[in-house]
């Protein structure tokens, strides 16, 4: 089970780190992706993390502003994002899969775990 946390409303330019909790198995073997969903927007991809390398991927309208790690002992992936803009206002869910490889990582398909979500609103 995936828990996402961490959202809630900043200022334009300011940061969130969003959390994503893994309960009942070690994301040790898995692929932890982020997406998010806005207003009557398709979800999209956002960065993930292949846990057993710390291989990373970023959108390119992220990049330079989001950073995606994991924290072995809390079994825990992290969203670092700074310089937020409004239009990263959206919500930002988890998911895993050990399935993922490099071709599908930013492709929802390929993720069958997926977290609750966490509202993430930049005013401007």
């Amino acid at each position: 089970q995936l828990q996402a946390y961490g959202g809630g409303l900043v200022q334009a330019g300011g940061s969130l780190r969003l959390s994503c909790v893994a309960s009942g198995d070690t994301l040790r073997s898995y692929v932890v992706g982020w997406f998010r969903q806005a207003p009557g927007k398709e979800r999209e991809f956002v960065a993930a993390i292949r846990w057993s390398t710390s291989f990373t991927s970023r959108d390119a309208t992220v990049k330079g502003r989001f950073t995606c790690s994991r924290d072995n002992d809390k079994n825990t992936v992290y969203l670092q994002m700074n310089s937020l803009k409004p239009e990263d206002t959206a919500v930002y869910y988890c998911a895993a899969d050990r399935g993922v490889i490099h071709s599908t990582i930013d492709d929802s398909r390929a993720y069958n775990y997926w977290g609750q979500g966490t509202q993430v609103t930049v005013s401007s």
